[in-house]
């Protein structure tokens, strides 16, 4: 005889239930709880970006949102992730509009 674990059966319309199937529902449509954004440290030629979802296989991606961020994609890499931050290292300079969004996957 084979020995199957037994789950508690499904009941729909519980707490949990609307809980699970609004957070699957999100993910679905792509509305993921892995983005933020970022300004580049002015005066700086690196900058920390802590977040906790951030790990040692994480992916940060950056998405410009000023012109000065863009052209300081051009300078701009990443030292390895670490466990809920990584350092990015760019230009220095002055200018204090180098805002991004980011997101983590991974």
């Amino acid at each position: 005889m084979t020995d199957f674990r037994q789950y508690p059966k499904v009941r729909l319309n519980q707490p949990w239930d609307i809980l699970a199937r609004t957070v699957l529902n999100n993910a679905m449509a792509g509305k993921l709880n892995v983005a933020g954004e970022l300004v580049l440290t002015a005066g700086s030629a690196t900058t920390v970006l802590t977040d906790p979802l951030i790990t040692r296989a994480s992916c940060v991606t950056l998405m410009p949102l000023t012109a000065n961020a863009a052209n300081a994609l051009s300078t701009l890499y990443f030292d390895p992730t670490g466990s809920g931050s990584v350092v990015l290292r760019h230009a220095n300079n002055g200018q204090t509009d180098r805002s991004f969004r980011y997101a983590i996957i991974g």
